[in-house]
């Protein structure tokens, strides 16, 4: 991605590219529609939206005989950051204790992984005391 450049949610079509080339690596076009998932899209579709996520910096690519491979630019983590903060700041007036209690409500989360969640933070805590 280009410097100073924040990352931007991503279309869910975008996000398929996306995951491909994270999961993948450099790929050409006819290889990402190889994978692609059911109902598989027109080559000249899969190649647009790759297009797309270059021009928005997302994407780079090499050259390769007469081909481009395409590679990741940005980075999934990235991603994950900025898209979880959207979520939470537009659906759960940027409380996540809001958004971890509808994941209890809606018995989406178990007593289990709560208690890992909150071994986690005690574990950060304690390194961060250090």
């Amino acid at each position: 991605m280009k410097a100073g450049r924040k990352p931007q949610i991503l279309t869910e079509k975008e996000l398929v590219i996306m995951r491909m080339l994270w999961e993948h690596g450099p790929m050409f076009v006819r290889e990402m529609l190889e994978i692609y998932p059911e109902p598989k899209p027109h080559f000249n579709t899969v190649s647009t939206i790759v297009r797309i996520l270059e021009d928005k910096g997302h994407v780079g690519h090499e050259v390769v005989a007469a081909s481009h491979r395409y590679y990741a630019v940005a980075r999934q983590e990235d991603f994950r950051k900025k898209s979880l903060a959207r979520l939470v700041s537009d659906y759960f007036n940027n409380s996540y204790k809001n958004a971890v209690s509808a994941l209890v409500e809606e018995e989406k989360i178990s007593l289990d992984e709560l208690r890992e969640i909150i071994d986690l933070v005690e574990r950060k805590n304690s390194d961060s005391d250090k």
